[in-house]
């Protein structure tokens, strides 16, 4: 990687999933450490969480290609102390490590800018995350009320919630949105 090529910066280790990216973490105690979000047997958000719940010190930038505001939210709240996006400059990589190991925070402008987009939205209830999440699987009203053990009246009510609140007019916008903004994500 080019960090290694910086005269004062080592990586010290890669891994290729969530789960070693804990036990690396662990093993290395890194000064600062990159971590993508979508990554097998543990997700970022988890990895981070559990890399700060042991090391409340721990250092986290997230790298990676998802700019939803909910993917960033959720970074953020489990811990990393910055956020970029893989198309960044290696100069400004290079520039948020530092400030990241110095105890700052490095959340680029346009990242910014997404994140204040979520705090204008009002908030899912977990019922409604979990409709959400079946109408990106593609389940009926029908289907719904019968996976979450509602009635199909009360599957319509949390839908019309949901369209209001992410500010969409039919499913397949909520289902969209949902998506592009990393409230949901397809398994």
């Amino acid at each position: 990687s080019l960090i290694g090529t910086v005269p004062d910066m080592e990586v010290v280790a890669q891994g290729t999933n969530g789960q070693q990216a804990v036990d690396l973490y662990n093993e290395h105690k890194p000064d600062v450490m990159l971590i993508d979000l979508r990554m097998p047997v543990l997700s970022g958000v988890e990895a981070i969480s559990a890399i700060r719940k042991a090391s409340p010190g721990a250092r986290i930038i997230v790298l990676t290609t998802f700019d939803g505001d909910e993917d960033i939210y959720r970074s953020l709240q489990a811990g990393a102390q910055g956020y970029l996006l893989k198309d960044v400059f290696f100069e400004d990589l290079e520039s948020a490590i530092r400030k990241v190991h110095a105890g700052s925070k490095q959340i680029p402008e346009r990242v910014a800018v997404r994140l204040a987009e979520r705090m204008t939205g009002s908030d899912l209830t977990g019922r409604e995350l979990e409709v959400l999440q079946q109408i990106v699987a593609g389940k009926s009203n029908k289907e719904i009320g019968a996976h979450l053990n509602i009635s199909e009246a009360t599957v319509k009510s949390h839908i019309n919630n949901i369209l209001s609140k992410l500010g969409v007019s039919d499913r397949t916008q909520a289902a969209t949105t949902a998506l592009q903004r990393g409230i949901v994500h397809l398994s």
